[in-house]
């Protein structure tokens, strides 16, 4: 594992890896094998986030915290432009993308198929970010397999995981002695090929790799039903079938208010959302008034600017706010990009202060509607 971590450095990247800080795993600078959450695992609930050693954990037994890739292919701040006055003109001075080509190791299925979602967001519409495509283009991903979920996981019923099967250039499976590494493009293969030590897996070893996920798979099936094991924490599950017309046809339910005397609308939920893409730009100057940049920073849609017109704002509740979240992101999403914006990573129910669960609040729609 050193050895790939340094010959990702040795080809040019800037590594980055999840670690421990400030009482989560989050991504930061990658140096050293030692700085991996090693005996770490992440205890995660409705509102609630927790790090615990355990003996038996390995490297990579943490499951997702705040941290996604769209931290670093879409950041919470960027300049989009610079103009300095000259000469009596503005002049716009070219946006530049010189940073390192950056290497994750980490991400899991889920995060892969939200990075996929942010591809079609930002780069196969009919205009294209820059700025992502250059991050992206450069970004090399060292996907880790599941081999535990929190309670709050429910990618099963999106079918985005627990096993990554396409969207990384490397995939570690970590085993009880080894890890199992697939090569999933050319520079991944490339990047293996630099690295001593590794070996062509045994036919043994691949197997293992490969029940290991289909294991969990099985395991999150029955721990989201009736056939949990008792004193199993019972994992969550979202119904899909329909779910675009059954929130689209249940606009006024009574269950909008109901969420809204809870939600704090603190946009947690979105911030910490690896596809929510909302945006707003704005104009900073310097003193002198003769340079000036243009900042994107991440908003979201909880709160009231983001739905300011002229005439005022349009969604002037929380319960209005809450049901054009998860309306989008279950329902008008699909018409706008072909896929749901849910990957079934749980965030939002693990980093919503009250511990609002959207796919409580789905069933309990469904339920009355039935």
């Amino acid at each position: 594992m050193q050895g790939l971590i340094d010959a990702l450095k040795e080809d040019g990247y800037r590594v980055i890896g999840p670690q421990v800080a400030d009482g989560a795993v989050v991504y930061d600078e990658l140096e050293s094998l030692e700085q991996l959450p090693l005996g770490v695992i992440d205890e995660q609930d409705g509102g609630v986030y927790r790090l615990a050693r355990r003996q038996d954990a390995g490297y990579f037994d943490h499951v997702v915290g705040p941290h996604s890739l769209k931290r670093y292919l879409f950041p919470p701040q960027e300049t989009l432009q610079q103009l300095q006055l000259k000469d009596g003109g503005w002049r716009v001075e070219p946006q530049q993308f010189d940073e390192p080509p950056l290497a994750v190791i980490g991400p899991r299925s889920c995060d892969l198929h939200a990075m996929a979602i942010q591809d079609r967001v930002f780069l196969e519409g009919p205009y294209v970010d820059p700025g992502y495509r250059a991050r992206r283009e450069g970004l090399f991903v060292v996907s880790v397999q599941c081999r535990r979920a929190a309670a709050t996981c429910f990618c099963h019923s999106m079918k985005t995981g627990p096993r990554a099967d396409h969207g990384f250039d490397l995939a570690l499976s970590e085993l009880d002695d080894c890890f199992a590494i697939e090569v999933g493009s050319e520079r991944g293969g490339r990047i293996l090929a630099a690295v001593d030590g590794w070996k062509p897996g045994a036919p043994t070893i691949v197997d293992r790799a490969n029940d290991q996920s289909s294991q969990l798979e099985r395991s999150m099936e029955q721990r989201s039903t009736t056939e949990a094991a008792p004193g199993a924490p019972k994992l969550r599950q979202l119904d899909t079938q329909d779910l675009r017309d059954l929130l689209l046809n249940n606009l006024d339910h009574p269950r909008w208010e109901q969420v809204a005397d809870r939600c704090l609308a603190c946009a947690n939920c979105t911030m910490v959302c690896p596809t929510c893409f909302c945006s707003s730009v704005s104009e900073v100057s310097d003193l002198t008034n003769e340079h000036v940049r243009r900042e994107r920073t991440w908003t979201s849609c909880f709160t009231a600017e983001h739905s300011f017109l002229t005439s005022g704002v349009v969604r002037n509740s929380t319960a209005a706010r809450y049901r054009q979240w998860l309306t989008h992101k279950l329902s008008t999403w699909i018409d706008q990009f072909d896929s749901s914006g849910c990957v079934g990573c749980g965030r939002c129910i693990t980093w919503c202060p009250v511990g609002i669960d959207l796919t409580e609040e789905v069933a309990a729609i469904r339920e009355t509607t039935k």
